[in-house]
């Protein structure tokens, strides 16, 4: 079950899905209709039912949690997963512990809001915990937020996973033939940001940078790659040049492009993107959120991370990286020999299936479940 249906968040549950159904699993994905999940899911033989439900909790939030009850109680799954914070909340409130429940935030709630609700959000996923059997942080940092929050609760870290060889198709020429592909120079040094343009990745951050890294790299272009309700925003802020490409479906051509790919988020569990960009061989920066140092190669932290919220910061790691083509490949070469030893889509898999394993057998004060194979993921 998924309210996020765009981004890394689909990415995640389409490449479960997909690992789930080649080892013999029903799966049943519940997201929003006519969105890029519920196409993903759909391509790899997955049987899609719509749940509408917004992005916030607010007055809808009743009517979504029995319309969740019910997908449930039509599917009668094994397992259920819950997929970040909306399907966290609505779910967790329809199961009450009934099934096996697993509970994934992919970043936690409280990590998006302060005062009241920030305190409203920590006591919620207090509560929430003793309905989750277990709950799968995507980085070590992310669970640790979780208990410093006072979330008691049966963790399983289960670090990010990539199709590592789609994304690490690469040769000599593969940033020459993506930059022709997409009508880009050749020679430009070339800064890629691929993420939802939200507060939560940054992107006005990077923009306030962008104007002294242009005045320090000549020739230097932006490109955006996503969509989202900062979209007009960014817009009116972007300095001429910055290139914004909307919704994209695949962004390895962007990778391929790139010569470096910034991620400057304000919170995250642990991105996709730098992963996927790695995976193609290219350098990173990113910003010090949890997941980040977890995901980068030992010894580039020096380079490659920097204080989340600081522009000034961040112009000058990308400054240092971005006009330098022969160490931003030798970074990204290192990068993608990480990505493949330590983030291969078959481990999250693996690993993901301990996880179902651990709660079938998981005691919680309200479980009473059933345990067998198939479900509703």
């Amino acid at each position: 079950m998924a309210q996020s249906s765009g981004g890394g968040v689909s990415r995640v549950v389409a490449s479960l899905a997909t690992g789930q159904l080649a080892s013999g699993d029903r799966v049943v994905v519940a997201c929003l209709p006519h969105s890029g999940l519920s196409a993903a899911a759909a391509r790899c033989g997955a049987e899609v039912l719509a749940w509408r439900a917004t992005r916030e909790p607010n007055h809808r939030l009743p009517r979504e949690v029995r319309d969740m009850y019910r997908l449930i109680e039509s599917v009668r799954p094994d397992i259920v997963h819950l997929h970040s914070s909306k399907a966290g909340l609505a779910g967790r409130l329809a199961v009450r512990g009934r099934l096996p429940t697993v509970f994934q935030p992919h970043a936690w709630s409280f990590n998006a809001v302060g005062g009241g609700l920030r305190i409203a959000s920590i006591r919620w996923e207090r509560a929430g915990a003793r309905w989750a059997h277990q709950v799968v942080c995507v980085s070590e940092a992310e669970r640790a937020q979780g208990v410093a929050a006072g979330v008691e609760a049966p963790y399983t870290v289960i670090p990010n996973g990539i199709d590592v060889d789609h994304f690490g198709l690469t040769e000599p020429a593969a940033r020459d033939d993506a930059r022709l592909r997409l009508g880009m120079a050749p020679s430009d040094p070339l800064a890629v940001c691929v993420g939802r343009l939200c507060r939560q990745k940054g992107q006005d951050i990077l923009l306030n940078a962008w104007q002294d890294i242009g005045d320090r790299v000549p020739g230097a272009r932006l490109v955006l790659v996503g969509d989202g309700p900062y979209h007009e925003l960014l817009r009116h802020r972007a300095p001429p040049g910055v290139v914004f490409t909307g919704e994209v479906g695949d962004p390895r051509d962007w990778y391929l492009a790139a010569d470096l790919v910034v991620l400057p988020s304000r919170w995250e569990g642990m991105a996709l993107a730098p992963l996927e960009a790695m995976a193609s061989s290219r350098a990173v920066v990113v910003t010090d959120v949890p997941g980040a140092l977890e995901s980068l190669p030992p010894g580039q932290a020096g380079r490659m991370l920097v204080p989340r919220g600081d522009p000034r910061a961040l112009a000058d790691a990308v400054t240092a990286l971005l006009p330098d083509r022969t160490a931003c490949d030798d970074l990204g070469g290192q990068g993608r020999a990480h990505v493949r030893r330590h983030h291969d889509v078959r481990s999250m898999l693996e690993r993901t299936e301990a996880a179902y394993e651990a709660a079938r057998t998981t005691q919680r004060p309200a479980a009473r479940g059933r345990a067998s194979r198939t479900g509703a993921r």
